[in-house]
């Protein structure tokens, strides 16, 4: 078994997104399931993306395509309560970027959970890696920390 994650704070972050829970997020035992998690980081990532110009789902010819994801949980979360979800950029290569994702009880100050989300860009029609666009990658270049 590998070693725990050490748990982050919000310093180790950029941006923040607010996310409320929803009733049927939370499982049989009472908490938000881990699955939902996911979908938070997928949400926290490319709403950025597209607020900032950078995505057209239907649209951009070059597009992020999921590779990994991990996360390791430290507390609870449950419906009705928002998570405010952190943003920030570990590594940057020439085609892919993993971001580092917190997830953020309302004014907490460490995760509740945490994790790595890697996009790989490519064509959309081929499907191949490409570069990173280099507007989105001055961006993602402010990001990093």
């Amino acid at each position: 078994m590998s070693e725990r994650q050490p748990r982050l704070e919000r310093g180790d972050f950029r941006i923040f997104r607010a996310i409320p829970t929803r009733w049927h997020d939370n499982d049989v035992y009472g908490h938000v399931n881990n699955v939902v998690y996911y979908g938070w980081f997928d949400t926290a990532v490319n709403a950025w993306l597209i607020e900032g110009g950078f995505l057209d789902p239907a649209g951009s010819e070059t597009v992020g395509l999921v590779v990994e994801t991990a996360c390791t949980y430290f507390e609870s979360v449950a419906f009705p309560e928002t998570v405010e979800v952190g943003v920030a950029v570990d590594r940057l290569g020439n085609s892919s970027v993993t971001y580092r994702i917190g997830i953020f009880r309302q004014g907490s100050e460490q995760t509740a959970a945490q994790g790595r989300f890697t996009h790989v860009y490519v064509e959309r029609a081929s499907q191949k890696p490409v570069p990173i666009p280099a507007p989105l990658r001055a961006a993602l270049t402010v990001m990093q920390g």
